[in-house]
């Protein structure tokens, strides 16, 4: 008997040890692990300059609370901040809570209510999150959610120009639907986006939580578009997978979160801050996000080549180090017989084939999955026929 609570549908893999781009489980057996704990692990697992930044924290000290001073903290922010071009940071645990704390802030620095956000997306569990995000799915059975979020189909400018007024304080969206299906948004309709909130007094908030810290072979996945929001979120590559989010922002919004306004007993904890700091030394480096340019082109033209004419793949979508496989048959006996054949992928939206490797993953590692993919995909699409 289990003493947890059964929230997650959990695989028949535990692992034991894991390095790199490699997962190892209780039975010795080892996988090539292309979810990176969900976009968590974008060094790969453990990486040598985190894991020692976390051992000399950990000689230092481990919690005190946010009532004292913390320089360590002042260091994550600036780089933070800096790589945003942005201005403030708030420190939260998780991705919930940072977006949590941005709906906070909007709403309070506007003086209004509504927030528009996308179908398909995806912001957090908690329940100002959950009633953010734009998935049936997730909400049935907590009854009645906020009314203040108005959901609209994503990529559609006249939708959005239809709905968005002087009583908006913010619009909420993903670059890239991560958890929706790998949905890419449009330049056009993120420059309206941006161009409207101006004009109606709106904030823009982009929720990077897993498109963040270099997984789109950018710090950023809205610096693809050329444009500036007011606000950022982030949280599951910043730490290398210790628990930490946070909120950047412009200046003007700091009178609005003063002391007392928000807080967080363990957000900023200088253990997940160390390995923040580490984190975004490696990947925030010019050369490193080009090897990922690199690689993710590599990444998703090879899937294109090998995969794009099987009679059970509809599209495949993908930025950066974020390739979106879609399927029109059942996926869930596919990533089954893909753990089989020691091959870690994740699933998305409906029948969507996630990938998110490690940023670090090697070519010959990518060479190695598509095959895998190819081969398991072709078998399926047999017997699904």
């Amino acid at each position: 008997m289990s003493h947890l609570f059964p929230t997650y549908k959990r695989w028949e893999v535990e692992p034991v040890t894991a390095s790199g781009t490699v997962v190892t489980d209780k039975e010795g057996r080892e996988y090539l692990d292309f979810t990176s704990g969900i976009g968590v692990c974008n060094l790969g697992h453990r990486p040598k300059n985190v894991e020692e930044a976390i051992v000399d924290q950990l000689g230092r000290f481990w919690h005190v609370s946010n009532l004292f001073e913390q320089g360590i903290q002042e260091q994550a922010a600036k780089l933070l901040a800096e790589a945003a071009a942005l201005d403030l940071v708030f420190f939260a645990n998780s991705g919930a809570e940072a977006n949590e704390a941005a709906i906070k802030l909007a709403k309070k620095a506007t003086g209004k209510s509504k927030i528009i956000t996308f179908n398909q997306s995806f912001h957090g569990r908690t329940f100002g999150a959950m009633a953010a995000t734009g998935q049936e799915k997730i909400k049935q059975g907590f009854g009645p959610m906020l009314k203040e979020f108005v959901h609209l189909p994503f990529n559609d400018l006249k939708a959005f120009e239809n709905e968005i007024e002087k009583d908006t304080a913010a619009v909420m969206l993903e670059i890239v639907q991560g958890e929706g299906g790998i949905h890419i948004a449009g330049q056009e309709f993120l420059h309206s986006i941006e161009k409207a909130c101006k004009k109606y007094g709106a904030l823009l908030i982009i929720d990077e939580i897993q498109t963040g810290i270099g997984r789109t072979a950018k710090p950023f996945a809205y610096q693809h578009f050329g444009i500036k929001p007011d606000i950022v979120t982030v949280a599951k590559g910043l730490g290398s997978g210790l628990p930490i989010g946070a909120v950047i922002g412009k200046s003007g919004l700091g009178e609005f979160f003063g002391a007392g306004s928000h807080g967080s007993t363990f957000g900023g904890n200088p253990v997940s801050v160390a390995a923040a700091i580490a984190t975004m030394e490696s990947v925030f480096q010019e050369d490193f996000l080009s090897e990922v340019t690199e690689k993710g082109v590599y990444m998703t033209q090879l899937a294109e080549k090998n995969l794009a004419g099987l009679e059970s793949v509809n599209e495949i979508r993908g930025l950066g180090m974020m390739v979106g496989i879609e399927m029109n048959i059942d996926i869930q006996p596919i990533l089954k017989k893909l753990r089989d054949k020691n091959l870690l992928v994740l699933p998305a939206g409906e029948n969507v084939i996630r990938l998110l490797p490690p940023l670090t993953v090697s070519k010959e590692e990518i060479v190695k999955a598509i095959e895998i993919l190819k081969e398991t995909i072709k078998l399926h699409s047999v017997t699904a026929v």
